[in-house]
């Protein structure tokens, strides 16, 4: 019972491991239609021949890995799970961490996706064989619903990201220089065209938090503020005006789009993170 007298609500350990592998497998085959349509119109727009007939071939991988049910890329990537769990909410029979874990131990076996975690960052190293653990970020809220969004992510746009502790005097202009110097260094790294999640404000691990869960908003939907709104088109515009192009080739299309979400800071601060992302912007969603 809740303190307001209403019944709980359950839900089976089961039903959580299941959706979540789902989510996993799907995430993993399927591009979003967002993404297929901005590769569709990059492709229309690009200068280079080199470029356009990159763009063929990102675009036809990715038709045949959702026919045919297989990984878009041989980085399956590491598990990250973001969910919002309602107040009146009961997960029967075990934990979320552990419903978690479960689902992705199984989406990487069943789904024949390659397992990429190690268990110790330093020394070891030795693979743990099934991809967990997985990385869950869970925000609570009211009501009685669980809600989903499976994220996995590939290392050789991780790899490339950043984070940076401006000061209020850098002002948008110091963001705009650090974002789109972190693109340019990275180069051909993170498999471009890349998606851009950023990250302004919190703390420094908020800004981080912040620009990883950017990536899973749609590339055709703007922030809401219509300043970071215009933002956002500014970075796109000078991220793809460095010439780095399809596939590190050279070209007009370097980012499909930059993902702005922002969050209260410090009198003192103004932290900035960078995720990139490859072209696979694999993400997947679902409610129970």
């Amino acid at each position: 019972m809740t303190e307001s007298g209403d019944t709980m609500r359950e839900i089976p350990f089961e039903t959580v491991v299941q959706t979540v592998a789902g989510l996993f497998m799907e995430a993993n085959y399927v591009i979003g239609a967002d993404i297929t349509c901005a590769l569709r119109g990059a492709r229309a727009a690009e200068a280079s021949p080199v470029g356009r007939d990159v763009l063929d071939q990102i675009l036809e991988n990715n038709q045949i890995a959702r026919e045919e049910r297989v990984a878009i890329c041989q980085d399956t990537g590491m598990a990250v799970l973001f969910a919002r769990m309602g107040s009146d909410l009961h997960i029967a029979g075990g934990t979320l961490p552990q419903a978690v874990d479960e689902g992705v131990r199984r989406a990487y076996a069943q789904g024949y996706l390659r397992k990429s975690v190690v268990d110790d960052p330093l020394f070891d190293r030795v693979n743990t064989k099934d991809n967990t653990p997985a990385i869950l970020h869970v925000e609570l809220c009211e009501g009685d619903r669980l809600e989903l969004c499976a994220a996995p992510k590939g290392f050789g746009s991780e790899n490339m990201s950043a984070v940076k502790m401006l000061v209020p005097a850098d002002g948008v202009e110091g963001v705009v220089r650090f974002v789109v110097d972190t693109v340019r260094a990275a180069g051909p790294n993170p498999c471009p065209p890349v998606v851009v999640g950023v990250g302004i404000g919190g703390s420094f691990e908020k800004a981080a938090l912040l620009a990883k869960k950017a990536l899973t908003r749609p590339v055709d939907q703007p922030n809401p503020d219509p300043r970071y709104a215009r933002l956002e088109e500014r970075l796109l515009e000078e991220i793809n005006a460095l010439g780095i192009g399809p596939a590190g080739t050279g070209g007009t299309t370097t980012a499909l789009g930059v993902n702005i979400e922002q969050f209260p800071t410090h009198i003192a601060g103004m932290p900035v993170a960078v995720n990139i992302c490859c072209h696979a912007a694999r993400h997947a969603s679902a409610v129970l």
